[in-house]
């Protein structure tokens, strides 16, 4: 039954016109998972990682840095649609951010000023390049036609990910749903990055236009702005692969993180599906694995081309299974299993791999309204080469789920988020419409409100208390 399963998909796949590489790396998984395999690392096989030099810690001359930069480019994953938010386009385009001249900006409008302002300083060229998706493609190109600068001659400005078929979680077969046959496909996983550079030649364009070095992020973590001192230190490791990883805080308590193989002393990643359960309490003690994966990676650009023309592209990462439902807002639709695979695993490709501790300010992504909030407040400020600086320690923000999709938050914070400077964190139960000049202080928080609903006046202050 799973022979048919997988011809079945395949199938499905070349007719859709998926790249061959794509499609060998999903043959490939397929077969791991039809054996039962359940990419679990268990605790017993691994070490923490321990011993990274800190960003903080570095020393660069300028010239060295610029030097570094100027043989960089920039890659951004940008396929995701903000879906777990309510949005059905590219989640690059939402608002994070209002300019001091009162410009409203999306991540994208932020990373292209990012990339433009760190031109600006350093003369380097800095390509930036976008992996997008068939869904955020057209989207992404049409707001980047505003940056008639932000192309550099002879490269690309995109280039696509990969799609592969959900599998019914009873055969293993492609599954058939009419009501909204786009639901029958599914993202590969951000290890899709390797196949998808392959098959769009994206490598070789830039070796081919003078770039050794590429940082890789995604696009919701406008954190991982260029850096000129990062690129040196990667440069002068002579490593061909590379990490950012930063210190556990009580926010962390999902994400991947690297460990030490104890067999063979490699690096290698462990995703949080990719945990046992039993072991899901020891992965995430920050006295034992200090660090987790911020998924901002460097790439010597030689080194990768070597393994993607070595490998056609199909890079022996370890399975990621993920069960979900057809249709995602519906728990009764059919079960289904989707194939992933983490770009960050490739650690364990890269003979010599690194990594390196970053501060708070290099991870600042957005899966949430409630990182939203965060992002959207005045805890950062917004630098004129549009970095986003934290001014005080960031509280922990958790809304209810009334806030979860966009729309729903939007509409509970017509003035804007509360000031969240003075405050250690702020919990929202329930549902509650602020007001403008709310201020939030302490360990704040509001109980869900009588009657269903409830609103907090202008200019109220929030605390451990609720509102006073």
């Amino acid at each position: 039954m799973s022979d048919q399963g997988l011809e079945l998909a395949r199938e499905k796949m070349q007719d859709a016109g998926v790249a061959p590489a794509a499609v060998d790396v999903f043959t490939r998984f397929y077969r791991l998972l039809e054996e039962g395999a359940s990419g679990y690392v268990r605790e017993d096989d691994v070490e923490p990682l321990t011993g990274l030099t800190r960003h903080a810690d570095l020393e660069v001359g300028a010239q060295e840095a610029a030097d570094a930069l100027a043989k960089t480019a920039v890659i951004k994953l940008n396929g995701g649609l903000g879906t777990s938010m309510g949005m059905d386009r590219a989640k690059s385009l939402l608002t994070v951010r209002r300019s001091a001249q009162g410009e409203d900006l999306t991540f994208l409008d932020v990373i292209v000023r990012q990339v433009r302002a760190a031109r600006a300083a350093t003369g380097a060229r800095l390509p930036l390049v976008l992996m997008n998706s068939f869904r955020t493609q057209d989207d992404t190109l049409a707001a980047l036609s505003a940056y008639d600068d932000v192309a550099v001659e002879g490269l690309p400005l995109d280039f696509l990910q990969n799609r592969e078929p959900k599998l019914r979680a009873d055969t293993l077969e492609p599954v058939d749903w009419p009501a909204d046959p786009t639901l029958e496909w599914c993202p590969p996983g951000h290890g899709d990055l390797y196949p998808a550079l392959h098959a769009h030649g994206v490598v070789h364009a830039l070796l081919d236009a003078g770039f050794r070095y590429a940082s890789v992020s995604n696009s919701d973590n406008l954190g991982a702005a260029p850096t000129a001192e990062i690129a040196a230190w990667f440069a002068a490791s002579g490593a061909p692969y590379a990490a950012e990883m930063c210190l556990k805080t009580p926010a962390d308590v999902k994400g991947g993180q690297l460990v030490v193989r104890t067999a063979d002393g490699r690096i290698i990643q462990r995703e949080t599906a990719q945990t046992h359960p039993d072991d899901m309490d020891v992965s995430l003690d920050p006295q034992r694995h200090r660090y987790f994966h911020t998924n901002n990676l460097w790439f010597d650009l030689e080194a990768l081309a070597a393994e993607l023309d070595r490998t056609g592209g199909v890079l022996e990462l370890p399975l990621i299974r993920n069960a979900k439902t057809v249709d995602p807002t519906d728990p009764s639709s059919p079960e289904v299993v989707q194939i992933e695979s983490a770009m960050g695993a490739a650690v364990a490709v890269f003979e010599g791999a690194t990594a390196i501790e970053v501060g708070r300010e290099r991870f600042l992504p957005v899966k949430t309204t409630s990182d939203l909030l965060l992002l959207r407040s005045d805890v950062y400020e917004l630098t004129d080469d549009y970095r986003l600086v934290a001014q005080v320690e960031a509280p922990l923000v958790q809304l209810s789920k009334t806030y979860k999709t966009i729309g729903a938050f939007d509409e509970r914070f017509p003035a804007g988020p509360p000031s969240l400077r003075g405050a250690t964190g702020l919990a929202v139960q329930g549902d509650w419409t602020f007001g403008g000049g709310v201020v939030a202080e302490g360990d704040a928080a509001l109980a869900e409100p009588e009657g269903g609903a409830g609103t907090v006046p202008d200019g109220a202050t929030v605390t451990g208390s609720g509102i006073v």
